[in-house]
């Protein structure tokens, strides 16, 4: 692990709150080290050159603390917008541990994506902050089937330890999902596969999984997929490209179908699936005893 130094931590307050009910985003490492074949924070657009070094950005609780104080709004922040913030470095670290201790001391929410099982190791600021505002952790998961994690997520623990964990803080009291994204064309884009991971969500706590029929690439990213895919999934690369070319998007050829089948997998499950839907649910609870939190 690397350090670099860093001005801000705390992005600008935002009132589109369509994304988990988030107004800020942050991120206190720069880079990932669980080496997942499609992550989209590889593009050049982003400026990360060896990416899969991890690097700590100096004083960056300090400058938390600073930029925390000086907000005229509190709200829900949003952890990790290009890096997990539990990689195996925050054992020693603990800057996210000590970021959830600083939004728990400044009455901010916190939503709190990973693939790290290590998000467990917080569960009790977690609860601290639930008490007066939403802590919410999501979990991404593609798949349940441990050999195909292996590959596309070579250094993340297994889909399944990754459900165990939410399972772990659900009944510690903690708010959490899955994130089911992405969904890779040609690889996982399966029935099999969707109605097992739903399953699975909901044997495990879930409230909700927030889905994604596809996938994103760009340049810089799409050059190191395609490699990966060579070496993994031989044949994958040429039909990707044939179907998708150089375009951004890149849904799965049966999305429309996989939808169906998830929406209604979801509903019989009882699982929420709109981001809408899950919004509401993140937001209700404090609704009426903090509305100035959304507003």
């Amino acid at each position: 692990m690397k350090e670099i130094p860093a001005k801000s931590i705390l992005s600008g307050y935002r009132n589109d709150t369509t994304w988990f009910g988030s107004n800020y985003t942050m991120n206190l490492y720069r880079g990932c080290c669980h080496g997942c074949i499609y992550c989209d924070s590889r593009s050049t657009v982003y400026g990360i050159d060896d990416f899969d070094t991890v690097s700590a950005k100096t004083q960056a609780l300090e400058i938390l603390e600073r930029e925390l104080k000086s907000k005229r709004r509190t709200g829900i922040v949003h952890f990790g917008s290009m890096s997990d913030s539990y990689n195996p470095f925050e054992r020693e670290t603990k800057l996210s541990r000590g970021a959830l201790a600083l939004l728990e001391k400044y009455q901010y929410g916190v939503c709190l994506p990973t693939k790290s099982t290590l998000v467990t190791r917080d569960a009790d600021i977690l609860q601290s902050i639930a008490r007066h505002a939403p802590a919410v952790v999501n979990v991404t998961v593609n798949s349940v089937d441990a050999t195909l994690c292996a590959a596309i997520e070579p250094h993340a623990p297994d889909g399944l330890a990754r459900l165990k964990a939410l399972q772990q803080l659900r009944k510690q009291g903690v708010d959490g999902g899955v994130l089911l994204m992405p969904v890779l064309p040609f690889i996982s884009d399966n029935a099999d596969n969707i109605k097992t991971l739903v399953a699975q969500a909901a044997a495990h706590g879930a409230r909700w999984i927030y889905a994604a029929m596809g996938m994103t690439t760009r340049d810089g990213q799409r050059e190191y997929y395609f490699q990966q895919l060579d070496k993994l999934f031989v044949g994958v690369r040429e039909r990707h490209w044939r179907t998708f070319g150089s375009e951004y998007n890149n849904p799965s050829p049966h999305a429309k179908a996989l939808w169906a089948l998830f929406s209604s997998e979801c509903e019989r499950h009882g699982l929420l699936y709109r981001m809408e839907d899950v919004v509401q649910a993140i937001r209700q609870p404090y609704e009426q005893k903090q509305l100035s939190l959304f507003d």
